[in-house]
């Protein structure tokens, strides 16, 4: 009875954020468009449980597949997406994937960065610099390296520290689907980053394992992000879908 009732709640709020993104449009602007952008050791299957979300709110949804071969490759496969559209994007970022929004969202059509538990680099920082004042997440230690210095997370890591609160054969087919990283990607700096001059929504997961909480409470608050704090693992859009889809869904309908 009670999941019935949280669930009602969270369809409720779903829809009152999707009402005012519809009066907007009404008034004359365009419907956004949702670009998704994946973590390391993920794909873009990563967002499988928000996208039909968004979806049934009529929103137009992608899902960026990037090689995470290098921080340039990713930044400029984002890029292709975002250039291929024709009216306003909120572009979402997770884990890792927020550098990668930090540096693509300058695209002219990005109206609105979502970072979901993710690293939102200054000009010129990376990944390592960002972390290198803060205790190493205990994650960190279920990283397997082959010959050519591509990253994964070992089946034990994904199931203890990346999505400690997802199902157990939830957790086994991220393992299984996870895609290598080129571990040299954390060490690559961005640019001018695109939260400077674009309105940042910035999900905090208070149980991450793999990115330090009060590390992502600097983050934001150095972005000025509309800030939601989540009781979730590193995985919320995972574990909690339907609160993720509804900051995005306030994106949406707070851009001009």
């Amino acid at each position: 009875m009670m999941s019935f009732v949280k669930n009602a709640a969270l369809a409720a709020a779903l829809a009152s954020v999707a009402a005012g993104a519809t009066t907007t449009n009404a008034a004359g602007k365009e419907t956004p468009t949702v670009v998704l952008v994946h973590g390391a050791f993920a794909d873009g299957s990563a967002w499988s449980r928000v996208i039909p979300l968004l979806q049934a709110q009529g929103l137009k949804v992608i899902s960026v597949q990037n090689p995470l071969t290098s921080l340039a490759a990713d930044i400029a496969s984002t890029k292709r997406v975002l250039d291929a559209q024709t009216g306003p994007v909120v572009l979402v970022g997770h884990s890792y994937g927020g550098v990668v929004i930090s540096e693509a969202g300058n695209n002219e059509h990005v109206r609105a960065l979502v970072y979901v538990a993710a690293y939102a680099p200054g000009e010129g920082q990376s990944i390592a610099d960002l972390n290198k004042d803060y205790p190493t997440p205990p994650g960190f230690s279920e990283l397997v390296a082959d010959k050519d210095g591509f990253l994964t997370l070992t089946p034990n890591g994904v199931a203890k520290f990346l999505a400690q609160d997802v199902a157990p054969e939830q957790a086994g087919v991220m393992a299984a689907t996870q895609k290598p990283t080129r571990g040299k990607n954390f060490e690559e700096k961005i640019g001018i980053p695109a939260w400077k001059t674009k309105p940042s929504w910035y999900i905090v997961a208070e149980h991450d394992f793999m990115l330090q909480p009060d590390l992502q409470k600097v983050m934001a608050k150095n972005i000025s992000a509309h800030v939601v704090t989540l009781s979730t693992s590193h995985s919320p859009q995972v574990s909690q879908p339907a609160e993720v889809a509804k900051v995005i869904l306030e994106a949406a309908a707070q851009i001009n």
